[in-house]
């Protein structure tokens, strides 16, 4: 399938968002307590669970295993055990959960572990093809991934590592494609997070949830639902379970904010990020040179263009690997505080720059901001930028 075709099938699906129906009780199988019952490896203590998340009498479990309520009384309360293979691999098929959890070895299991090592893999590739430039090759690799855990979760096989990975793969795909999608349609990538979240919240898991939160509320952001992504990311930032958590949510907060127009939000976060960046080892993220792109177009949004004009020309040395849409991100900013300065010059040099590389890593969004940037000032850069766009929407549209 080729990449243009496995967006729009992504960006299709993406406008799907189904809530988990009654028959995903299953997913308790991956809550906290669930895990403190498998790990029993007790029959009595999985069948009391199980009638428990799913409302049966012992009479209606005894039904679907093929026992009378007698017999299932006296499993639960371990007067009468179940040693033979067989029946507690049938009992594993009937609740669908691994036989593993019973004590039996199964082929399957291994297939289990190889789809879960393949999937890590995947997901973590997918991330640095993304955060080098190449987020339609990201959007290549996690679509299947998704598909595939998708398809294991609807068949009623929910163990929780299942369910982390197929969050997280589902974010990766909603972040990916929010860079290679043009602004009208950035809702997909938004509406994909949102699927990750909703895995998310079955988890009390801080880490985690803060990152599926800080990933979904950006999206948000992007698709101008800025409200929304304000709230999302305060969680986000609120529930981090410690310095290098919080210091990845603030940039995204600070961004909202300042999108929003909130000046007080936007400077008691970036107050807090210049306490953190000595602290906190620097990322693709946070760290001075994307803080200082944040810095610029918070201020602008929040009417202090003065004060941009004044940190324009002072952008940092990076001090770790950035990614190469940022250094776009960067160039596109400074030329709008350019113009705001009446630097026509520098302005469009800043922007002949960022297309080019928009055009090389593909990002649709970003060109629509060097449009909006240039106006009518810029007519040259409007006018290439605008080519451009509309040469990627025709091949995304093939």
């Amino acid at each position: 399938m080729a990449d243009g075709e496995i967006v729009k099938r992504a960006d299709a699906d993406g406008g799907r968002l189904p809530r988990p129906s009654t028959r995903h009780a299953q997913w308790h199988w991956a809550t906290p307590q669930a895990q403190l019952v498998l790990a029993t490896g007790e029959l009595a203590d999985v069948l009391r669970f199980y009638r428990r998340v799913h409302g049966l009498n012992q009479t209606a479990l005894g039904d679907l295993l093929g026992y009378d309520k007698t017999y299932i009384s006296a499993l639960e309360l371990g007067k009468r055990a179940l040693d033979d293979v067989g029946s507690r691999r049938r009992i594993c098929e009937s609740l669908n959960l691994p036989p593993h959890v019973l004590g039996v070895t199964d082929p399957t299991d291994t297939d289990h572990r190889a789809m879960l090592q393949f999937g890590e893999s995947t997901v973590r590739l997918a991330e640095i093809a993304r955060q080098s430039g190449h987020a339609s090759e990201a959007v290549s690799e996690l679509w299947p991934l998704v598909a595939r855990l998708e398809a294991r979760v609807d068949d009623g096989h929910t163990e929780r590592d299942v369910l982390h990975l197929l969050a997280r793969a589902r974010v990766g795909l909603g972040v990916a494609l929010g860079n290679v999608l043009p602004e009208e349609r950035l809702a997909t990538a938004a509406r994909w997070t949102a699927k990750g979240l909703e895995i998310a919240e079955y988890f009390d898991d801080p880490r985690m949830t803060s990152y599926v939160l800080r990933m979904h509320g950006n999206e948000l952001r992007k698709a101008n639902l800025r409200g929304a992504a304000v709230q999302r990311l305060c969680r986000a930032a609120a529930i981090a379970p410690d310095d290098t958590a919080r210091a990845a949510a603030l940039p995204l907060l600070a961004r909202a904010s300042g999108a929003l127009g909130n000046r007080e939000m936007f400077d008691r976060v970036m107050r807090e990020t210049d306490t953190l960046v000595d602290r906190v080892e620097h990322t693709s993220l946070f760290n001075p040179f994307s803080l200082h792109e944040i810095r610029l177009r918070g201020l602008v949004a929040t009417g202090r263009t003065k004060a941009a004009m004044r940190l324009v020309e002072a952008s940092p040395v990076p001090t770790t690997v950035v990614a190469p849409q940022w250094r776009v991100i960067e160039l596109i900013t400074v030329a709008h505080v350019q113009l705001l300065a009446d630097d026509r010059r520098g302005a469009a040099g800043s922007l002949d720059t960022a297309t080019r590389e928009a055009v090389t890593q593909r990002l649709p969004h970003q060109l629509q901001r060097i449009m909006r940037a240039a106006g009518t000032r810029l007519p040259a850069q409007q006018a290439a930028a605008s080519d451009f766009l509309d040469r990627i929407r025709s091949e995304m549209a093939a």
